[in-house]
């Protein structure tokens, strides 16, 4: 009969081997917006009617290092004294709007607006990504209850201005950027 520190000990050595590990790295995108703008919207026969508006998007993607990157995105969109509109988009985005340089990302999805004349429909967005997160969306919607909205919004994305950045390394190192860096690939 075996002693128990003896199968604790063989057990401990087929197990080591599953401790190590090489080093990692994010292989997921993220954004993380904010921003504000106007929206021209309307219900119904009412009037078209213009507003500031703010916008608030979470979402995560396919690998940041594709040509195109694939995922999904929750967006509030405060419309400034009338309610807020929830939506659920898909978003496809290229690498350079990812990376922090000059790209687009074009959203499409659902809305529902749960003030006012309630309505749901479909929205969408096409965004110009610019260095250091900065960013200009174009957004609408058609919606039940004869419902339109249409805006332009300007903002930030927290996680393409820091994890993701590619741009201005020279004189802004990024130390743990979520990309493959050409080093990284070369020692392989």
């Amino acid at each position: 009969m075996r002693s128990p520190i003896a199968s604790l000990l063989a057990l401990g050595s087929l197990l080591a081997p599953l401790a190590w590990s090489s080093p990692s790295r994010a292989d997921a995108s993220a954004w993380v917006f904010t921003g504000a703008g106007a929206v021209g919207w309307k219900q119904g026969d009412a009037d078209l009617v213009v507003d500031g508006a703010l916008s608030l998007d979470v979402g995560v993607g396919t690998t940041p290092d594709a040509p195109f990157i694939f995922g999904g995105l929750a967006r509030a969109t405060p419309i400034l004294g009338s309610g807020v509109d929830l939506a659920l988009l898909a978003r496809v985005a290229t690498r350079g709007f990812q990376a922090g340089q000059l790209g687009l990302a074009l959203d499409a999805g659902g809305y529902a607006r749960f003030w006012g004349e309630r309505s749901t429909g479909f929205t969408g967005a096409l965004t110009l990504g610019a260095p250091l997160g900065i960013s200009l969306s174009l957004q609408g919607s058609v919606g039940t209850g004869d419902a339109v909205a249409f805006g332009a919004v300007a903002g930030i994305d927290l996680l393409r201005l820091t994890v993701y950045r590619q741009s201005l390394l020279p004189v802004w190192p990024n130390p743990f950027p979520a990309q493959e860096r050409p080093q990284d690939v070369a020692r392989r």
